[in-house]
């Protein structure tokens, strides 16, 4: 005799999720790619040298040559492997975790470096790295911008621009006051600028909160450029001469091999990065601050009913995230020693605004996105120093293409917040 839970079981039978193979084809096509066109086209009878070590480091890892074509070859087969596991997981409806994607990666990274480096000159994964994590910066920033303002139901377009006012403001109070730090000081505020015309267009007249990001974003290209050929270049050892934050290493960590030069010997606006993630991954989900935003975000009419001044608590918030983004600007001059150059963002906000899609507007998977493009870009430049075969202009697309895929790839996953660019008035 079958129980009225028997019964409501065979009424209602549980609805299975489509399979889904992007994820598997993905994998085979990128296997094949290594084992046919890097492993099987690699040289005969040449070598490739990883280098992992620096002569100060705490304690030394020997180089390491390995043969190319059975080196890649071998990485190829195992990477089959590894699609095939894909495959027949994916068939049986198994959750692998984040191991496979990782170990699919770095085992193909490594046999294109194999590949490109062989013959033509030394791996140093600890520049690879290095480079990486700088070019994550201003990303990562960015990332977390789009973070705090989308949160609070703010588009935040304007990223891109304001990474370029910070970048200016620093570089012209570092050179105008011979002080980096000054720089730092001013950047955030000139983020905090172009975030209050946002707030203002966006909140108070409800304008369309994309349109006014973009119109700031030439807004502020236009007018950094015009101060650039007026004013920058005809006193540059006033208005622009380069100031460098210095690096400031933790003693002991700075010395390990690898993470040690990566992580741990950095100039303050990288630790200051590392504050800003781990900050904002606590408050936005363990504070009130953090509640009230993701409610502002979500269904601001509620947040309204309880207390909470919706518009106040966007204004604010975006001010905040607009500070972030001006650090972001400061690591583009005086973070990395240089001097202010027309449009230097280079579609970077753009960049960032992906990796907070990609990291479904969570700060720590905004963090791994942004370093996932930082990774790409300076994956790119190696390749280019190595001189290997692969030809310039498609390293240079690179980093883009990579964009391009994990977005698509991965946004139709993603939930934005509900109350997103939505104005809000009290009924």
């Amino acid at each position: 005799m079958s129980t009225a839970a028997d019964q409501t079981t065979h009424a209602h039978p549980a609805v299975r999720v489509p399979i889904s193979w992007k994820y598997p084809i993905a994998y085979a096509v990128l296997a094949l790619l290594a084992l046919i066109g890097f492993g099987f086209g690699a040289p005969a009878d040449v070598a490739t040298t990883f280098r992992f070590a620096r002569g100060g480091d705490l304690f030394q890892i020997p180089d390491l040559t390995v043969p190319t074509r059975p080196t890649t070859l071998v990485l190829g087969v195992i990477l089959v492997l590894l699609a095939a596991l894909s495959c027949w997981t994916t068939a049986r409806r198994i959750r692998t975790g984040v191991w496979l994607p990782l170990t699919f990666g770095v085992l193909f990274l490594a046999s294109v470096l194999c590949w490109a480096g062989g013959g033509h000159g030394l791996v140093t994964v600890t520049t690879l790295l290095a480079g990486a994590l700088a070019l994550s910066v201003p990303l990562i920033f960015g990332a977390m911008c789009g973070v705090v303002g989308e949160r609070s139901g703010i588009i935040n377009i304007a990223i891109e621009g304001q990474l370029l006012a910070g970048a200016f403001l620093a570089a012209v109070v570092a050179s105008a006051l011979t002080n980096p730090y000054a720089g730092l000081v001013a950047a955030p505020i000139a983020g905090a600028l172009v975030a209050s015309v946002l707030t203002l267009f966006a909140v108070r007249y409800w304008v369309d909160q994309i349109i006014i990001g973009v119109v700031l974003n030439v807004l502020v290209v236009g007018l950094t450029s015009f101060l650039f050929s007026t004013v920058l270049t005809q006193n540059p050892q006033v208005w622009n001469a380069r100031q460098q934050l210095p690096n400031l290493p933790v003693p002991l960590l700075s010395d390990i091999p690898v993470i040690g030069p990566v992580l741990f010997n950095q100039n303050i606006l990288v630790y200051l990065m590392y504050l800003v993630v781990i900050a904002l991954q606590v408050l936005v989900f363990k504070s009130k601050w953090g509640l009230r935003m993701r409610a502002i975000g979500e269904h601001p009419k509620a947040a309204d009913t309880v207390g909470i001044h919706v518009n106040f608590n966007r204004v604010v918030n975006t001010l905040i995230a607009g500070a972030i983004a001006g650090l972001g600007g400061a690591y583009l001059t005086v973070g990395s020693g240089l001097a202010f150059g027309k449009e230097m963002s280079a579609g970077q906000g753009y960049i960032a605004l992906a990796a907070m899609i990609l990291g479904k507007w969570n700060p720590l998977g905004a963090l791994f996105a942004a370093l996932l493009f930082g990774f790409t870009r300076s994956f790119s430049n190696s390749l280019s120093a190595i001189g290997g075969p692969i030809p310039g202009d498609l390293l240079l697309m690179l980093p883009y293409i990579v964009t391009i895929f994990a977005v698509a790839g991965f946004v139709g996953r993603v939930r934005a917040p509900a109350a997103e660019g939505v104005p809000y008035t009290k009924q």
